[in-house]
């Protein structure tokens, strides 16, 4: 069986995971402590990150966007990066906004501060850092409001990879209980929607020991 090193709550991990549960593929959970440098680990991918997507015949794609391109090439069925030139720009322009502009200004300041300190040992929360993330955070859940006006989902009328990662990212910080669900009808709406695909329910399953989610935070209807 295929494995993924990943961490529970890190957002590029929860994108490879929903796009194999889109494309129906069992995969074999590793929990990798990346701040402890195993040596074995490090062999497989050097840079130390995670995810790290390990194929049935060895094969090792080692990063979220690398690997969700790769799931959609090797198993097409559904397409979850478009079927036109177009339509598969706009999906790879948001994914980036999510998975770069998305982290940079709202997730690393709130997970990152929250919860990879703790672990790391990198000592006490910056609270204007934290600021800005839950700052941050309304003007991406306006632009999904935005969109969601504009089209069925982010980047057109399918589901993508746009809506994955944008998930992947929203779901890591819901689990925080840092998004202001009541100020952003749109983007809660969408968010429904994504939380009611079988794809999302073994993620949401995840608890991390001492950390406790809000209690809409598996309920696909809040």
């Amino acid at each position: 069986m295929r494995t993924l090193y990943h961490l529970p709550l890190d957002p590029g991990c929860r994108l490879v995971r929903i796009m194999l549960g889109e494309k129906k593929l069992e995969v074999s959970l590793k929990t990798e402590r990346v701040w402890e440098r195993r040596e074995e680990f490090l062999i497989i991918n050097p840079a130390g990150e995670v995810p790290v997507l390990i194929e049935e015949d060895g094969t090792s794609i080692s990063g979220a966007a690398v690997a969700a391109e790769y799931l959609d090439e090797v198993y097409p069925v559904p397409p979850l990066i478009g079927t036109s030139a177009l339509d598969r720009a706009e999906t790879r322009r948001l994914l980036q906004w999510f998975a770069v502009k998305f982290r940079d200004e709202v997730s690393a300041n709130l997970l990152g501060e929250k919860v990879m300190k703790r672990f790391l040992g990198h000592g006490e929360p910056n609270t204007s850092a934290i600021r800005a993330g839950l700052r941050n955070i309304h003007y991406h859940l306006d632009y999904i409001g935005w969109l969601c006006d504009r089209r069925r989902w982010l980047a057109g009328d399918a589901f993508s990879l746009a809506d994955v990662a944008a998930a992947a990212q929203i779901s890591a910080v819901d689990y925080l209980d840092d998004v202001p669900w009541d100020d952003h009808a749109g983007a809660k709406d969408w968010y429904a929607r994504i939380k009611s695909r079988p794809s999302l329910r073994p993620v949401l399953a995840d608890l991390v020991p001492g950390l406790m989610p809000p209690k809409h935070y598996a309920d696909p209807d809040f």
